[in-house]
């Protein structure tokens, strides 16, 4: 079982620790992410990982990948997302349907926080290759 710990530290802060490691969560995004901002790294850092196993095991070599993701929200409450836009952009000779495979084999089949999402968001993915 993975088990996260939070504790309040005053207005909309708490210190989240996992293991050893600490992160401040904030509401108000002033002394470090929101909860929303948290989910959408974790989903763009869960992506990422699946794409860097994928191309290391294909032969794939690239110098740089980045990844940036976006988010629609509700206005009611709850304010859940609605809509996730994904951006990878990667450096080197890599192959460009090599790297679609990898993002569509990690958002299909292996990102486990992405699978953890309500399947009714409609998602946005884009690709770009620089050599």
């Amino acid at each position: 079982m993975q088990i996260v710990n939070l504790e309040w530290k005053g207005e909309f802060r708490f210190e989240a620790r996992a293991d050893e490691t600490r992160i401040l969560v904030d509401g108000d995004q002033q002394a470090g992410p929101a909860p929303v901002s948290l989910l959408l790294e974790s989903i763009g850092a869960c992506a990422a990982i699946d794409v860097v196993d994928i191309l290391q095991k294909g032969r794939q070599e690239f110098r740089r990948l980045s990844v940036e993701v976006g988010a629609d929200r509700r206005t009611e409450t709850p304010r859940s997302v609605k809509k996730l836009y994904l951006r990878f952009r990667l450096e080197g000779p890599v192959d460009e349907p090599r790297v679609r495979r990898a993002v569509d084999l990690s958002l299909e089949k292996y990102c486990s926080v992405f699978h953890t999402l309500r399947m009714d968001i409609n998602v946005d993915v884009e690709v770009e290759v620089v050599s």
